[in-house]
């Protein structure tokens, strides 16, 4: 095969195992079977072995990850990952709302879940994805591009070809992968990580990005920070462009009327949370109208157009009937707390792990005991604290 043979055929592979990818990861409805993907993908290797110089830094066959770093370097944000500020109470929301009606007499919100991972920067230079960085310090953040190639979700090259584009998004484990995920590490005697937003933020460092690809991290896509060459004027809209352009856009997000059409949502987000795939910690209610949020503009430390509520961790108090000693197969003892069965996040709990003897004697926790039990992550049973010992219980 001649070289202009070959790079027609790159360039023919490359859009469709794109579209492949875009049709499965992002609008979950795939248009060919993962063995049709698999033989394009292998004839795409093949043609870049073969021509070295027809591989591109976005090419599809990089989602399988690379050649490990030995460092990652340092990223300037030209605009800052800022943060927003919380409320933890619905009177908390109502005076947000106040303050903002003193600046503004019609307006709408967006309200959409606060996806619980790891906050990043993507950009693309004339529709193809040149670099990704985490959040850092907000100021200060570290080139992870090579480790963001292997998340299918994301697109190297966009629908529509733009001079510049930056965009916010948050990467996450699904619960389904993180939970594999500890199960192997148990498997391997290994620390396991707590909750989906450790194992998001310890993927997503990896210096091997291969370690990467075979975790199984998503994101999701929730800010466009720059763009050239189009022109946008609500949040609404912009997500509307991001999912035109093949991003896969925070989910469930509405546009409210006002607060109390906001509280409605956060309430209804919160109650749907168990049937998520991934983790929430919040609801986050934003202006919708770009001018308004320039009226309104920013404290010292947080816009003063958008709000984060967070939801309160589920506890529940129950009777510890016994501790468990598990031997690993290398000889690691495992305590394992079993107590009255309780319903936490949807799911029966009765179990849980009590790390070592040391997280027993810090906490005090013997049996007979009335404990408070939690779902670290909404998803792994955790005992947070001793409510009270039992009449006549004695130290582990």
């Amino acid at each position: 095969m001649q070289i202009e043979q070959a790079r027609e055929r790159v360039e023919q592979l490359t859009s469709q195992l794109n579209e492949a990818s875009y049709q499965y990861y992002v609008l979950d409805r795939p248009e060919i079977s993962d063995f049709e993907y698999d033989k394009l993908l292998r004839e795409l290797e093949n043609l870049e072995e073969a021509f070295p110089e027809l591989r591109s830094p976005n090419s599809p066959t990089v989602r399988v990850g690379g050649q490990a770093l030995s460092s990652f370097e340092k990223v300037t944000h030209t605009v800052q990952m800022g943060s927003l500020q919380d409320a933890f109470s619905e009177q908390e929301m109502l005076q947000f709302d106040q303050r903002v009606r003193e600046k503004l007499s019609e307006f709408q919100y967006v309200v959409e879940p606060k996806i619980d991972g790891l906050s990043v920067s993507l950009e693309y230079r004339d529709g193809e994805f040149f670099r990704g960085s985490t959040r850092g310090d907000g100021f200060i953040g570290e080139d992870v591009t090579a480790n963001l190639r292997t998340i299918h979700s994301i697109p190297l090259r966009l629908r529509e070809t733009l001079p510049y584009l930056e965009v916010r998004g948050e990467v996450y484990m699904p619960r389904e992968k993180f939970l594999k995920l500890v199960e192997q590490q148990e498997l391997e005697e290994e620390q396991p990580f707590k909750n989906p937003r450790n194992a998001a933020a310890g993927s997503l460092r990896q210096k091997d990005s291969k370690i990467a690809a075979e975790r199984g991290l998503d994101i999701f896509v929730f800010n466009i920070q720059q763009i050239e060459g189009k022109e946008l004027s609500s949040h609404k809209e912009s997500l509307d462009y991001l999912t035109s352009l093949g991003f896969k856009t925070v989910p469930q997000y509405k546009l409210v009327s006002n607060i109390e059409q906001a509280l409605e949502e956060i309430r209804r987000i919160g109650d749907a949370r168990e049937q998520f795939s991934f983790d929430i910690d919040g609801a986050v209610v934003k202006i919708d109208d770009f001018n308004q949020r320039e009226l309104l503009g920013a404290g010292a430390k947080y816009p003063k157009w958008a709000m984060a509520f967070k939801y309160p961790p589920e506890e529940k108090s129950t009777v510890l009937k016994e501790i468990e000693v598990n031997v690993g197969r290398t000889g690691v003892l495992t305590p394992v707390a079993v107590f009255d069965p309780i319903l936490l996040a949807g799911t029966s709990v009765s179990r849980a792990v009590l790390h070592n003897q040391d997280f027993i004697d810090e906490k005090d926790i013997r049996i007979g005991d009335t404990i408070l039990v939690r779902k670290a992550g909404d998803i792994i049973p955790e005992v947070v604290a001793v409510v009270s010992h039992g009449e006549q219980s004695e130290p582990f």
